[in-house]
């Protein structure tokens, strides 16, 4: 008889896959939705694009004279690295463009909304979105959505706001939206101050905050959080700034005291209302979910039907919050965890690039962070692990294994052998036991028991003893 024993130990060297990716258990079939229709006499997605460049075609003048003036080699862009424009730089596009220094400024910011240009550092870059804008639709869209979800940076707000009263007031405009949506026409700006105070008062209830006797700035029956805003703090200023806002990014009309929403706002509004209730709808019930439990509950889910939860739990919430709970979701000590937020904030696109940023110098999370920004910066998928190191790639190795063991099966954990960037064992097991992940002992105890070949198998658990020895 001949051995079924493979003597050698080389290992194929293939690209790695990311764990989302890896194919589930059998019984995940869904019944499909039916393909949503949108409200009846909305436009076409061809004209809808084109009310989107029409608004945006000052964005787009600034965003390629940046590509031509501040490309590679050529001088920064911004003043201070924080994608604000230096004087000098809006003086020059204003003349090379005929626009006022402030129309430069203006559009600039939109174009960085709309992710028409990035900026990294003092140096800008042009999104890729500027390079499909006059053949791409659906890009098109795409950026306006970003601009429209970014309402509340298109403008300042108002001095003399407490900044929970201001949370609090971009917290409640979905609701406000979605009102504006439902009428299909102009709506009294007095009908929608009600509706706002309404939903204050609701998000002040769930947080219990103590009310505030009107007229008195004194707490009813027991002192109130300090960070609290009185229950008669006015809230018409706050929604006249977040209408103008609004407006200013084309997403509905305002004046003579009415309010109304665009086509573009009508259909923008429809698609998260859509999202929403495709979440609702779902088996996980995911919506109202912590960032953490919302992964748990897509685990299990193939990657197109876990990438339209977080579509669908991200239109829910407020996108600087959400990003917040994903990167803290990301810094707990499930793996498995780790690598779905980075899918979820890759659905969130260039609104995280900044969090993203900031997390690059935090071991567990640099691996992703690095992919991420690097897939933002347009480098192809399947050649992103490329910016990472020996030792970053051999750190993500490890973090990946410790969710196969976690949630995965043996045989999972045995591919995942061929994911390794090292091209035998001996070097996987030397480099495994250098970068020091927490859970090296864990994850090669897990893979020698789940092994078939004896010998590897023995290997890998005297390197699991030495690392928990010391050796």
């Amino acid at each position: 008889m001949t051995s079924r024993i493979p003597r050698d130990s080389r290992l194929r060297l293939v690209r790695p896959r990311p764990l989302a990716a890896a194919p589930r258990a059998v019984n995940q079939r869904r019944p499909r939705r039916p393909a949503p229709r949108p409200p009846e006499g909305t436009p076409a997605p061809a004209e809808l694009a084109g009310m989107a460049r029409a608004g945006l075609a000052g964005a787009v003048r600034v965003a390629r004279w940046a590509d031509t003036a501040l490309g590679p080699g050529r001088a920064g862009a911004t003043a201070d690295g924080k994608a604000t424009l230096s004087d000098a730089t809006t003086e020059r596009a204003a003349a090379d463009l005929g626009l006022s220094d402030a129309q430069v400024r203006v559009h600039w910011d939109t174009a960085r909304l709309a992710g028409l240009v990035e900026v990294h550092g003092d140096s800008a870059r042009p999104g890729w979105r500027l390079r499909a804008w006059d053949r791409d639709d659906s890009a098109v869209l795409r950026g306006w959505v970003a601009l429209f979800d970014a309402w509340s940076l298109a403008c300042p707000e108002p001095d003399g706001h407490e900044s929970a009263a201001v949370a609090e007031v971009v917290s409640a405009m979905p609701q406000v939206l979605s009102f504006l949506q439902l009428s299909a026409g102009p709506v009294p700006v007095e009908q929608l101050l009600d509706l706002l105070q309404q939903r204050v008062t609701e998000l002040r209830t769930e947080r219990c905050e103590v009310a505030y006797e009107p007229g008195t700035g004194q707490p009813a029956g027991a002192p109130a959080p300090a960070e609290s805003v009185p229950a008669d703090a006015p809230l018409a200023p706050l929604l006249d700034w977040a209408l103008r806002a609004l407006a200013s990014v084309g997403a509905l009309t305002y004046g003579d005291g009415q309010a109304t929403l665009t086509p573009l706002g009508n259909w923008a509004v429809w698609v998260k209302l859509e999202q929403i209730c495709v979440a609702a709808q779902s088996p996980a019930g995911n919506i109202e979910q912590s960032a953490e439990d919302m992964l748990r509950g897509c685990a299990q889910l193939r990657p197109n039907a876990a990438r339209a939860e977080y579509r669908a739990w991200l239109a829910a919430r407020p996108v600087g919050s959400a990003v917040t709970e994903l990167i803290a979701a990301a810094r707990g000590d499930d793996a498995l965890l780790r690598g779905l937020a980075f899918e979820a904030l890759r659905v969130v696109g260039a609104p995280a690039e900044p969090d993203v940023r900031s997390v690059v110098d935090e071991p567990a999370l640099r691996p992703y962070a690095l992919l991420w920004l690097a897939e933002h910066d347009g480098v192809d998928p399947e050649d992103a692990h490329e910016v990472l190191t020996r030792d970053e790639a051999t750190w993500l190795w490890v973090d990946t294994a410790a969710a196969v063991a976690d949630h995965g099966e043996a045989p999972m954990l045995v591919r995942h052998l061929e994911s390794a960037v090292q091209p035998t064992v001996p070097q996987l097991l030397d480099e495994v036991r250098a970068v020091g992940h927490p859970r090296t002992v864990q994850v090669l105890v897990a893979l020698a028991a789940a092994h078939p070949d004896p010998a590897l198998a023995k290997a890998v658990r005297r390197a699991a003893f030495q690392v928990h020895t010391g050796g």
